[in-house]
């Protein structure tokens, strides 16, 4: 399965194919839920992922997604001709927020909601349909963007906007909640999330929920001692198989110590 060698790399925290996701981060372009599809690129995901629901924690939602039934499982990474498809999987992180936004809808009803790092976009779906007043959902990949239109469509809900483009670091939004799964697999965004999160509570008071299933390097980050469990979940044997054997995935809320007298 060539396709796993990317997940692996991502899981573990080492610097991947084409720079790493580190490095992705720091580029920037735009891109909104009003523009026109690409045909070719969005022909080119239909025909190479497959629409599942099933073998994760949220079979309300349907979703494009690489998996072993698809060509690109067994061909070589090099021959994707865009950008590493990190999006093509549903992380467990995500998964877990998903769940819990569903389950919860209080927890976004009427609210501004950002999803930091949205991927294949099923946070933010999630967040619609429990009936959120505005969501935005953000990603660095415009193929990511394409394929969370793509998502939408399968659930029959209108496309959210989004924008791809690094927002870390930049002025804050006033958002009444940021969600973010999956993203403490480097120390040096780690680190810049921990600051911009900080910063945004401390403006805006907005709530903050990660998602994660327990990897060393978010547990080994000096964010966790400020965060608080929420709720966390067994995860489906196909999602434990496909993510190195994790058991579970946790949402934690962040909530930061002495935030008022923070710069």
């Amino acid at each position: 399965m060539a396709f796993s060698s990317w997940k692996r790399l991502l899981l573990s925290g080492r610097t991947c194919r084409r720079g790493g996701p580190a490095l992705h981060w720091k580029r920037c372009c735009h891109w909104s839920a009003g523009k026109s599809l690409d045909p070719e690129v969005r022909a080119f995901l239909e025909e190479n992922t497959e629409v599942t629901s099933s073998g994760h924690l949220t079979p309300e939602i349907r979703l494009r997604l690489l998996t072993p039934r698809c060509r690109f499982w067994r061909e070589k990474p090099d021959l994707w001709p865009y950008g590493d498809p990190f999006w093509a999987i549903y992380w467990p992180g995500g998964q877990a927020l998903s769940r819990y936004i569903l389950d919860n809808p209080c927890v976004v009803k009427g609210r501004s909601v950002l999803d930091l790092g949205s991927g294949c976009g099923a946070t933010a779906i999630a967040a619609v349909m429990s009936g959120a007043s505005q969501v935005l959902a953000n990603d660095i990949d415009p193929i990511a963007g394409t394929a969370m239109i793509l998502n939408c469509e399968l659930n029959h809900i209108t496309p959210f906007p989004i924008t791809i483009k690094n927002i870390i670091n930049s002025e804050v939004g006033n958002w009444d909640l940021i969600v973010l799964g999956d993203m403490f697999y480097d120390e040096q965004l780690a680190d810049s999330l921990h600051h911009w999160l900080r910063t945004c509570i401390r403006i805006h008071q907005t709530e903050v929920l990660i998602g994660d299933p327990g990897r060393h390097q978010f547990l080994s980050h000096s964010i966790h001692s400020q965060l608080h469990k929420v709720i966390e979940y067994s995860l489906p044997e196909y999602t434990r198989q496909e993510n190195n054997g994790l058991t579970s995935s946790i949402v934690w809320s962040y909530q930061p110590s002495n935030i008022l007298g923070s710069s």
